[in-house]
């Protein structure tokens, strides 16, 4: 199991995906593939974040579908 990679991926969402993305395919795998290429700088590989996380892709479809606007992170 790797918290590393799980705070990798929750921090980045947090920093990169906008409050104005929409969730369309293109845009999801946009972002999917820009975090993959973040964390490979970062000495992060895939399979550490997917271990705890499941489907990155999922993980930022899901934070632009439910992210509530009115709410401060």
């Amino acid at each position: 199991m790797s918290a590393r990679g799980t705070d990798f991926l929750y921090k980045w969402i947090s920093k990169h995906v906008p409050k104005t993305a929409v969730a369309d395919v293109i845009s999801v795998a946009d972002l999917t593939e820009q975090l993959f290429a973040d964390a490979k700088a970062a000495g992060i590989s895939s399979n550490e974040i997917e271990e705890d996380t499941g489907s990155v892709y999922e993980a930022i479809l899901d934070a632009i579908v439910h992210h509530d606007a009115g709410v401060d992170d």
